[in-house]
C-alpha cells in the first residue's frame, strides 16, 4: 500500500495500491479497447434503479475474455495492466497462434508466465480447466455456474472459491459467502484467487475521490422524513420505530437477517446457506 504524507487532513489517512510495482504498462491494447456509456443506475426509460451511482471520471472498456473458447492453444502473459472497470488487475495474453486477449490475473503471476486453458492442462495459477480434473482443496476463480455459460463466480479482487467434493456429476463449491452450492462438474474454471488482494485495504481519504469513482453520496434513513424511509421522522435524533431494519422499500435488510427469497430459482444448487451477522466465520 502507499500512504501519502500529511500536507491536507483528507490526505493523512488516505491509502492507495503501490500499482506502479505491478503494472507493467499504462497503455492499454488500442484493438482490445473502446468507449461505452456508463449507465449510471439508470433504465432505458431514464429512471433510478440502482441508488448511489452517476458521474466518475471518463472510462475507456477493455474487453476481457470471460468464455476463454479459445482451448488447447497455449498462451503467455505479455503485460499486467489497471482496469478501471474492475478492482483485480487485468494481463493481456498472447495465444501461440498470434491471437490477444485480455484476462483477469490470478495472484503471483507475473509477466513471461506461460497458462493454458485445457482439460489436462495443470492445475497451477492462471491455467483452466474443468471442475472434474481440479484436486480438492484448490483455490478457484472465474468460475462458471453454467458448462460454456463464461466466468461468473469470483472475478473481483482477492475473491476465491474453494472447490471442497465431487459428488455424482457435481462439484461442491464454498463461495466467498461462506455459502456452499453445487455446480455441475463440466463447468470451467481458473487456478488460483484473483489478483490485487490489497484492494479492501485502501482508504478513499475524501468524499472527492468516490465522486471520481462514480459513487454518488448515502444517506441515512433516520435522516430523512417518514415518507421517503421507514426509518424516517421523529424529533431530534430518534429510534426507527420499530424492531428490524427495513430497507427504502420496507423489507428486511442488515444486521444480519435474511433477504434471499424462499422460492428462489437456485434453492436447489444451494447446500448450505451463507453465514450471517457480525460473528460469521469464513
Amino acid at each position: 500500500m502507499k500512504h501519502f504524507k500529511p500536507y491536507t487532513q483528507s490526505r493523512r489517512n488516505m491509502t492507495r495500491v503501490s500499482y506502479e510495482k505491478v503494472v507493467t504498462t499504462d497503455t492499454p491494447t488500442k484493438a482490445l479497447t473502446h468507449g461505452f456509456r456508463r449507465g449510471s443506475g439508470r433504465n432505458n426509460q431514464g429512471r433510478i434503479t440502482t441508488r448511489h451511482k452517476g458521474g466518475g471520471v471518463k472510462r475507456r472498456l477493455r474487453d476481457v475474455d470471460f468464455h476463454f473458447n479459445k482451448r488447447g492453444i497455449p498462451a503467455k502473459i505479455v503485460s499486467v495492466e489497471y482496469d478501471p472497470n474492475r478492482s483485480a488487475y487485468i494481463g493481456l495474453i498472447a495465444y501461440l497462434d498470434g491471437e490477444r486477449r485480455y484476462i483477469v490475473l490470478p495472484q503471483g503471476v507475473t509477466a513471461g508466465t506461460h497458462i493454458l486453458i485445457a482439460e489436462d492442462a495443470p492445475a497451477s495459477p492462471g491455467n483452466r480447466l474443468m471442475l472434474k480434473n481440479v484436486p480438492i482443496g484448490t483455490l478457484i476463480y472465474n468460475v462458471e455456474l453454467k458448462p460454456n455459460g463464461g466466468a461468473k463466480i469470483a472475478r473481483s479482487a482477492g475473491n476465491f472459491v474453494e472447490l471442497i467434493a465431487q459428488d455424482a456429476g457435481w462439484s461442491h463449491l464454498k463461495m466467498p459467502s461462506s455459502e456452499v452450492r453445487k455446480v455441475l462438474d463440466t463447468c470451467w474454471a481458473s487456478i488460483g484467487a484473483a489478483s490485487n488482494d490489497e484492494h479492501n485495504l485502501v482508504n478513499l481519504g475524501k468524499a472527492g475521490r468516490s465522486r471520481k469513482m462514480g459513487i454518488r453520496p448515502t444517506v441515512r434513513g433516520t435522516a430523512m422524513n417518514p415518507v421517503d424511509h421507514p426509518h424516517g421522522g421523529g424529533e431530534g435524533r430518534s429510534g426507527r420505530g420499530h424492531r428490524r431494519a427495513r430497507s427504502l422499500w420496507g423489507r428486511p435488510t442488515g444486521k444480519g437477517q435474511k433477504s434471499r427469497r424462499p422460492k428462489k430459482y437456485s434453492n436447489t444448487f444451494v447446500l448450505s446457506r451463507r453465514r450471517v451477522g457480525k460473528k460469521r466465520t469464513p
